[in-house]
């Protein structure tokens, strides 16, 4: 169960403005792939935004949610290596 607090800091979370322009390319993304015939109206799958190595947006790629759900990744965006025993 969501929280009333937890509601409104997600509310206030999303109306920023950074927030709203992450959406709208990922969204502006997703349709793409679905014009190039790479990913289909509810075929479970994300579009995957990468970055290249100077922090700027790489090419999309459509990858199982599950994987890129998973992706462990640290604050300047690279992927973390997995642990070692």
């Amino acid at each position: 169960m969501v929280s009333e607090a937890q509601k409104k800091a997600r509310r206030k979370y999303n109306a920023k403005e950074y927030v709203k322009k992450k959406c709208a390319e990922n969204n502006r993304a997703r349709r793409e792939a679905i014009r190039n015939g790479k990913a289909t109206k509810g075929d479970g799958k994300d579009v995957h935004h990468p970055k290249k190595n100077n922090g700027k947006p790489g090419p999309t790629r459509v990858v199982s949610r599950s994987k890129n759900r998973s992706m462990n990744y640290q604050k300047k965006g690279q992927k973390r290596a997995g642990r070692k025993h």
